[in-house]
């Protein structure tokens, strides 16, 4: 299955979203959870993805001193964005932290193993919220596990998307004790996958993945363990990646920071700075390897290539 590309602008709002990169140690290496959305619907259906979801306006209205094991002042700070209010970011927190539960039955919560987790899960199945379950079995909220990674942002022009996300992106170890799996409902299977392996899979057509993963994966693909990815996360402020589409050759481009066809020259990536959309995916321009090059590619631009307003 092959993403399908939406012709018209996006004219909506930018919805706040939220994405968790779950990661462990295995015995070959760093692997990463992922996620197959549902194949009906609307936001990446059938594609495999980290799990997240949007945030829901409950988010920042929990108990956060009762249920939150860090303040949102210092969230706020971590997270690295001095415009968000300190309550909207830690409600990102929150979403994030929701979002996995709901659909990988992992729970970031204090002395939470696979027993509380089955019993949170059950709770939320009987149409419990998840602020109302959180409180019913006096659970803190580990905040303090995650750490932010990268910031996305849809553009506004047709893409691969029919709707618009400002996209925080976080990195956390599955927590000890606790198996991570797939809700059969948002998402109808899962896997644990080395970074490469998922992109080789992408690659060879067995999966399918959007660009945001793609990117990702490629950026994981280089650490070898849990404790390299949360060190360079800790290290640095998230970087902001707002793709700007162009039209090359009659192909659709998709350009990040760094690239000649991006307005922003500093790159915020490793591996390649364009992925263009050939027989109905994303791929880089020079091929599988090119995931994994340190180098900015230098296209050969002329007068069939145009800018498409990225918007924001």
């Amino acid at each position: 299955m092959e993403l399908e590309l939406n012709t018209q602008p996006v004219t909506g709002p930018v919805r706040a979203a939220a994405t968790l990169v779950m990661l462990r140690d295995a015995p070959g290496g760093l692997e990463v959870f992922l996620i197959k959305r549902h194949g009906l619907s609307d936001v990446l259906g059938g594609a495999y993805v980290f799990p997240g979801g949007k945030v829901d306006s409950g988010d920042a209205e929990i108990d956060m001193q009762a249920h939150l094991d860090q303040p949102p002042e210092l969230l706020h700070h971590l997270l690295g964005e001095p415009e968000l209010e300190p309550l909207a970011a830690a409600g990102l927190y929150v979403a994030v932290l929701r979002e996995a539960f709901e659909e990988t039955g992992v729970l970031y919560a204090s002395g939470a193993d696979t027993p509380v987790a089955k019993q949170a899960t059950g709770l939320l199945r009987e149409g419990r919220a998840f602020d109302e379950v959180i409180a019913m079995l006096a659970l803190r909220l580990q905040a303090s596990e995650l750490t932010p990674w990268s910031r996305w942002i849809t553009p506004r022009v047709p893409s691969h998307q029919q709707k618009r996300f400002d996209t925080r992106f976080f990195v956390a170890a599955v927590p000890g004790g606790q198996e991570a799996t797939h809700d059969n409902h948002e998402a109808t299977e899962s896997v644990w996958l080395a970074p490469r392996l998922a992109l080789q899979q992408y690659w060879d057509r067995a999966i399918q993945l959007a660009p945001p993963q793609i990117m990702s994966l490629a950026h994981l693909s280089r650490h070898r363990s849990v404790a390299s990815v949360l060190a360079q996360a800790r290290s640095r402020r998230p970087p902001l990646i707002q793709p700007e589409p162009v039209d090359h050759d009659g192909m659709r481009v998709l350009c990040y920071p760094g690239d000649p066809g991006h307005s922003v020259r500093e790159r915020a990536l490793p591996g390649p700075t364009r992925l263009q959309l050939r027989d109905r995916r994303f791929e880089p321009v020079d091929g599988f390897e090119a995931l994994f090059s340190q180098e900015v590619p230098e296209p050969d631009y002329n007068s069939k290539s145009s800018r498409l307003s990225p918007g924001t």
